[in-house]
């Protein structure tokens, strides 16, 4: 399969170079027209559509505004041309003609904010479900009628290239270690602790998606890829808002609601918004666990596990813009999110001998109370220099992370005859976690007289981790201070960064090089023990994109990016979560960092199909196991190991199709390649991986009348991943809308056909398992959003330097 990977890869190059040189390579040289709309009261405007014609004042080419007024035609023959405004067929605004003989930057178009025109030159565009921008691939979450009423970790997992293991650990394109953001500052979790978060988050709150599989090297090195979720922000005047409520039933109700406000005048933006979410839902996990010993067995369990869940997540946020003048911004904003629930687990083992013979059972009934608490601020300053676009922009961010979780394991052992033969073991844990994030960045971005943007900053950053886990035996009636499974642990972390990027636009080519180096610190102490450990290291990070149009239907992009992936927080400290007796989650202090060298090669033809082959190398890649332990062969323990090596190859592709003007479908099919090589647990693997690949459909049908449907189909192929071995999954999402003037009403059913379900095995020299993990993937959700306000305004800056390091905070860390 690698072959035809290969084959494939040789076949399109091959095609895109008879293509690039089929080409007339004396073509004229092409150019590009920029410029930027404001109102008389020096407000920018956006999505308002811009005409270039040219001297006979036949149509050239169209753009829109973005979200800072400005609009650029890209690609431009040398000529004579004007710029005009049309609303409702009368001519808005109209340039004097004007020569462009190079890349020119136009006056500023001011537009009269008067009451009758202003409002009705804004024009709103229908954004497809899926896009691609800057590199970026694009899920426009607002355009989707099935993720009404979902959470943000149920529209990623049904994302494009996206897969969720068991162990709720997200990998993109087959690649793990990715970066998680909101509003481009990192989540503060990972693995179970991330997904519970994002569960927490309602779909109706989120704007889009982004998937960046190559980030630049202003971007913090962390992550192999990122995803970045954007939230849903008010652009208008005036004070406006939108208020969203949802109620889903599966087996258990769900409830997600979310107010969001906005007042802007000429001098100050101040935001808000407040989302809620109340959300029940079950995990069912069945095991079949085979122990050997030199190939003989030993024994066995078979395990049902059944986790029901109840969440009541608060997410709020408030800051405030103050434009003190044309040149210079402050802004302040304040994070909070509060996370409580009460997981309740029941867990029923069967024992067998050697002979495969059942000898006994025993039972394990888990009550847990988990609290999790986030409080961060971010103050930042923008000092934009001139009108070309230098700026020099500095943020502060600070972050608390709090958890106190309290759990209670009580295990009863019975015969075949279910008679209690032993007195139960009643096991104790009190989880309290604490983490402080200091971060301090400053960004400059300069463009040269040449057309040479060069962009540099410095960062650094400072952490500490304290997590204290005492577990106690209480079978006896009072509780015994239990050494072998407490742990206190203390991390700290300080990083010190420095980039700078290049960037130049000549003809046909755009052209793209950064270098970013970090120099990275780490202590940890384990207090139990009296152990610690130190790792202090510095490492470069280069990044490059190079892209060329071919002409104005086909365009090709280059890009390389190396990137590090470091360990969360959760990950190093060697606590211990017990499932049941046999089996608990355990961090591993050793764990090495990973790195990623990525390349990526893009064929884009009309701006609308996309084809990407993708290659990338791991080493030390972060793997999550699930293995016998080194001191007992009959427990289990899930943890994370370092691999030597992970290889990806891969052919990624985005389609739509307009089949009819009432039916569009928004195709995309994922395939790669994964081979792995290390050795976990005493089993080696060398190039060990198979060929696979997932499928996405979203069909959009407009009914009329207000009302459209959609219907979303996903198929991912069997698997092999490292040591695991992935069955095929399969289903099927049904939707229907209904907008009206100021408001929206939708339904879906998801997982009409209850197929969302992860079979695997798990296979080692001494250890095999089989699993089944059901989670309530079918659920019914109505939604409905009322947006009120008036007019049109500037979005504000992204904001924030600590996005690297909060991805990492795991579950002790709130």
């Amino acid at each position: 399969m690698l072959r035809f990977i290969l084959i494939l890869a040789i076949l399109m190059v091959s095609t895109m170079t008879s293509m690039l040189f089929g080409q007339n390579l004396e073509q004229p040289e092409k150019i590009s027209i920029a410029g930027k709309i404001t109102s008389d009261k020096d407000e920018s405007i956006s999505n308002t559509i811009v005409y270039l014609v040219d001297s006979t004042q036949k149509l050239v080419k169209t753009e829109y505004s973005d979200e800072n007024g400005r609009f650029v035609f890209q690609n431009v023959a040398k000529g004579m041309y004007q710029v005009q405004i049309v609303e409702n067929g009368k001519t808005r605004y109209e340039s004097l003609p004007f020569e462009a003989i190079q890349n020119i930057e136009l006056p500023p178009i001011v537009l009269k904010a008067d009451v009758q025109n202003l409002e009705e030159v804004v024009i709103t565009k229908t954004k497809p479900y899926i896009e691609r921008q800057d590199g970026k691939m694009i899920l426009n979450v607002e355009s989707s009628i099935t993720a009404a009423g979902s959470s943000a970790f149920e529209v990623l997992e049904k994302a494009p290239g996206i897969n969720v293991d068991n162990s709720d650990n997200i990998s993109l394109r087959g690649k793990g270690g990715v970066l998680v953001q909101i509003d481009g500052k990192a989540v503060q979790m990972t693995g179970n602790d991330l997904a519970n978060y994002l569960r927490g988050i309602p779909s109706g709150a989120i704007e889009k998606i982004e998937f960046i599989t190559n980030p630049s090297s202003k971007y913090d090195a962390a992550g192999s890829s990122i995803i970045n979720i954007r939230m849903k922000k008010d652009k208008r005047k005036g004070t406006n808002g939108s208020i969203t409520t949802a109620y889903g039933q599966g087996k258990y109700p769900k409830s997600n609601n979310s107010l969001s406000l906005n007042h802007r005048n000429k001098d100050i933006n101040i935001f808000g918004n407040y989302n809620f979410a109340y959300r029940e839902s079950f995990t069912e996990l069945i095991l079949d666990r085979r122990f050997y010993n030199d190939g003989n067995f030993t024994g066995a369990y078979e395990q049902d596990n059944f986790l029901r869940t109840n969440f009541r997540n608060h997410i709020g946020k408030i800051g405030a813009d103050y434009f003190a003048s044309k040149k210079h911004t402050f802004g302040i904003v304040a994070n909070m999110v509060s996370n409580r629930y009460n997981p309740t687990g029941k867990n029923a083992s069967d024992v067998f001998d050697e002979t495969n013979s059942p000898t006994s059972r025993f039972f394990t009934n888990n009550n847990s109370r988990n609290n999790l608490k986030n409080y961060s601020v971010n103050l930042n300053h923008k000092y934009a220099i001139d009108t070309l676009g230098t700026e020099w922009t500095t943020d502060f961010d600070y972050a608390n992370y709090g958890n106190k979780t309290r759990q209670n394991f009580i295990t009863r052992y019975f015969d075949l005859n279910n008679v209690e033969n032993q007195n139960p073991y009643l096991l104790n844990g009190n989880i309290n976690g604490d983490l402080d994030i200091y971060s301090l960045k400053t960004d400059f971005v300069k463009t040269l007289q040449n057309d040479v943007k060069i962009e540099t900053g410095l960062k650094t950053s400072y952490v500490k981790a304290d997590n204290n886990l005492e577990f106690y035996d209480v079978s006896s009636g009072i509780p015994v201070f239990d050494p072998t499974k407490s742990n206190h642990f203390i991390y700290k972390e300080n990083i010190n960064a420095a980039y700078i990027n290049a960037s130049k636009q000549f003809g046909k080519w755009s052209a793209y090089l950064g270098f970013r180096v970090e120099n990275t610190n780490i202590t940890g102490e384990q207090l139990v023990d009296n152990t610690s450990f130190t790792n202090n290291y510095t490492q470069l990070f280069p990044s490059a994109f190079l892209s060329y149009a071919i002409n104005d239907n086909n365009s090709l992009e280059f890009n390389y990016s190396r990137r590090i992936s470091r360990p969360s927080y959760d990950q190093l400290n060697p606590f211990k979560f017990f499932l049941d007796p046999t089996t608990y989650k355990e961090g591993n202090p050793y764990l090495k960092p990973q790195t990623t060298h990525s390349f990526e090669l893009t064929h884009i033809l009309n701006q609308n199909i996309f084809t990407t082959l993708n290659f990338s190398r791991t080493t030390d890649n972060i793997t999550g196991v699930i293995a016998p332990s080194e001191n007992n062969q009959q427990l289990t323990v899930q943890t994370d190991k370092n691999l030597n090596t992970a290889d990806i190859y891969g052919l990624f592709i985005i389609v739509p199709v307009k089949v009819a003007k009432w039916w569009d479908i928004a195709s995309s099919f994922n395939s790669y390649y994964g081979s792995y090589s290390g050795t976990v647990a005493g089993t080696t693997l060398k190039n060990r991986g198979n060929f696979t690949f997932n499928c996405n459909s979203v069909n959009n049908f407009k009914i009329g009348n207000g009302y459209s449907a959609e219907v979303t189909g996903n198929y991912r192929a069997r698997e092999i991943y490292a040591f695991m071995d992935v069955d095929p999954i399969w289903y099927v999402n049904l939707g229907v809308q209904k907008k009206f003037k100021n408001s929206s009403l939708k339904l879906a059913v998801n997982d009409v056909f209850y197929t969302n379900r992860t079979t695997a095995d798990t296979e080692f020299t001494n250890y095999k398992e089989h699993f089944k993990v059901s989670r309530e993937t079918r659920v019914a959700v109505l939604s409905y959003t009322y947006n009120f306000g008036n007019s049109n305004a500037n979005d504000r800056r992204k904001t924030g330097g600590a996005e690297d390091i909060k991805q990492r905070a795991g579950s002790n860390n709130g």
